[in-house]
């Protein structure tokens, strides 16, 4: 009896091994390979809006978060402790936040990655040169994108050029340097710049401008001041672009103003939730995410907030952050780049240049808008601060304050946070368990 179990628990294992081989060998039934998927204009059309919604994904609440939660501006409200634990900037490898946005934006490069390799074979009547071109162009920057929103949140990363279409694509690829990742940036958006179209009246689409704009930041992040204030200036210099006023124009109806030079448009079908984390309870949100006393009184100085106090609601210990105002129709934009942080790139260079007083010309410009007086700084070091001080008002509640302090190195110094290895956030505990050539950031 014992032998014939065994010879019977052998077939049993033949036979299993047998059929798994087979199973395993299929295709999946569920999904479309991405050499089958992009074949002809309309999924060529198809691919690319695929590739900005992941975009939208990553950027609807998760990244805009960690550009704003680990700094001064924002404190904790809520009960959520994902958000407390970046509020505290005590962030452990599975915050469910920093998870989030880390896989989203890989894949949105993923996304790219597809339409930058099967895009140039399409032969379709439909798809003109132009209209091709286009849309690599878009996918270059969306990669772009991608790489310098995963460099300045993470460092140095893996750099994914192709489709992920099977496991083993991604063996081997190590981790790059924080400059490696920031010169695959610029790598795309030299690609995408020619590809892409002259800028027309839209705003929530790549064109030219809005490569420029997005290597204006690049260079500004990796100190290159001359090619800063170059591709800002281009970009000022475009008359399809301009400051609005009063200044909460740009985040009140309509959309898509001439402040903006890139923005996420969402829709009742396709929503943006985010106004739910500033909310309060009386207003149906959440209330997690709220403006620091501190900010609150800049704001509603009028030597320092002008008429950027309507970016907040509410009174006393009530007060609410408003840039996403739709509430429960939640259509509001992603506002990715605008108009007034070209200004204040192009200051900061010239500042970092000594061209004090093209600097102090861009800094007033700002102040202007929001009807501030103009800045009495006159040293390189007080210009310099108030730009920094400046940008701290204008954008508060967009990913820009945290991402400011640590391309600055001040971290430290305006948050108390010395320890440098929190200036990244951690690369998820899920990702490290499952490649063997991704390595986790110092410190964690």
């Amino acid at each position: 009896m014992k032998r014939i179990y065994i010879y019977s628990l052998l077939v049993a294992l033949s036979l299993s091994a047998t059929s798994c081989k087979k199973y395993l060998d299929e295709k999946p039934n569920n999904l479309i390979a991405t050499e089958d998927a992009i074949t002809d204009a309309g999924t060529a059309r198809a691919a690319i809006i695929g590739a900005y919604d992941r975009v939208q994904n990553y950027y609807a609440s998760n990244y805009p978060t960690l550009g704003v939660m680990p700094a001064d501006n924002v404190i904790f409200n809520g009960t959520l402790n994902e958000y407390l634990q970046l509020d505290q900037n005590a962030v452990p490898v599975d915050n469910v936040i920093t998870v989030a946005a880390y896989q989203n934006i890989y894949k949105a490069i993923n996304s790219a990655n597809s339409v930058i390799t099967a895009v140039p074979a399409v032969s379709d009547p439909l798809l003109t040169a132009d209209e091709k071109n286009k849309i690599l162009g878009e996918a270059y920057f969306i990669r772009a994108l991608a790489y310098f929103d995963l460099g300045r949140g993470w460092g140095g990363v893996q750099l994914q050029l192709t489709p992920t279409t099977n496991l083993s694509s991604l063996k081997g690829v190590k981790r790059s340097t924080l400059d490696q990742t920031y010169d695959q940036v610029l790598a795309d958006l030299v690609k995408a710049e020619p590809l892409l179209p002259e800028d027309g009246s839209t705003r929530n689409r790549a064109q030219k401008s809005v490569a420029r704009a997005l290597r204006a930041r690049l260079h500004l992040y990796r100190q290159q001041w001359s090619d800063a204030e170059n591709y800002a200036t281009q970009v000022i210099g475009n008359t399809k672009y301009a400051l609005v006023k009063p200044y909460n124009t740009f985040f009140t109806a309509p959309f898509l103003s001439t402040e903006s030079v890139f923005e996420l448009t969402y829709s009742t079908n396709d929503k943006n939730s985010y106004w739910n984390l500033w909310y309060p309870s009386s207003a149906g949100g959440q209330y997690t995410l709220k403006p620091s006393d501190a900010l609150v009184a800049k704001l509603n100085n009028p030597a320092i907030g002008g008429t950027r106090k309507t970016l907040i609601g509410g009174t006393g210990t009530g007060v609410y952050g408003v840039l996403y105002n739709t509430t429960s129709s939640s259509v509001d934009p992603s506002y990715l780049i605008r108009i007034a942080e070209l200004y204040l790139i192009r200051a900061e260079a010239r500042a970092q240049q000594n061209n004090l007083a093209g600097a102090i010309a861009d800094l007033n410009i700002i102040r202007a808008r929001a009807g501030v007086a103009a800045t009495t700084a006159t040293t390189q070091a007080d210009v310099i601060q108030a730009i920094e001080d400046e940008n701290s008002v204008e954008f508060p509640f967009e990913a820009h304050r945290w991402f400011d302090l640590v391309r600055t190195g001040r971290a430290g110094a305006v948050l108390g946070l010395t320890n440098k290895n929190y200036w990244l956030f951690p690369i998820p505990y899920s990702d490290i368990l499952s490649d063997p050539d991704v390595t986790q950031n110092p410190g964690y």
